[in-house]
């Protein structure tokens, strides 16, 4: 069973984003705080649990929550500024876009820069141990799943709604067969070294 948060005296929000190794398509965070006496068995970090379950899950976390946000970077400003502070900037914007002020942020992971003098704590594997995390990974990558379902109605042969943009064989093909498109990381390795992109 995951905690609730880390200081429980404290408005403590989690933040965690979806789509960092991905060849397309935006990095998205979300930042979630979460009332006290919030309990859902169910609730994991969204790597584990079944694209039904994360479904099921987002509205109930919506509608518990008592603030949450979601941000999207996209991915001109990735190849500007890289994948670690687009990830970043994803988060400071969840944050930033809560209908009230979090006194502590807890961050998935082991990077985070100083967001607003609000201070923080970055735990590895956060989103397994601490409920707000978990519901804030579930949020990010359910709104980046819609996001790249619907960028794949405009380009339907690199299979977006299913791949989201990592780098499955099936992606990397429709990549060297097509092309990169507007959407793609332009700098990412989109193709190994022996497949030839075609421009």
């Amino acid at each position: 069973m995951l905690l609730s948060k880390i200081h429980k005296e404290l408005l403590e929000c989690g933040t965690d984003e979806a789509g960092r190794g991905c060849l397309a398509g935006p990095v998205t965070a979300a930042a979630v705080i979460l009332p006290d006496d919030f309990a859902c068995e169910l609730l994991n970090d969204s790597k584990t649990l079944s694209r039904k379950r994360r479904d099921l899950l987002r509205p109930l976390i919506e509608k518990e929550a008592m603030a949450y946000h979601v941000a999207h970077v996209m991915m001109e400003e990735i190849d500007e500024i890289n994948i670690l502070n687009a990830s970043i900037k994803a988060m400071h914007l969840a944050i930033s876009g809560l209908q009230m002020t979090p006194e502590h942020i807890a961050v998935d992971g082991n990077r985070f820069t100083n967001f607003a003098e609000i201070p923080h704590t970055t735990v590895i594997k956060g989103d397994g141990k601490y409920l707000h995390i978990a519901a804030a990974s579930v949020l990010a990558k359910t709104y980046r799943d819609d996001f790249m379902a619907q960028i794949a109605r405009e380009y339907p042969e690199y299979g977006w709604e299913r791949n989201q943009g990592y780098p499955t064989r099936a992606h990397r093909e429709a990549i060297r067969e097509h092309g990169a498109t507007k959407y793609h990381r332009k700098s990412f390795k989109l193709l190994p070294q022996q497949l030839t992109l075609k421009l």
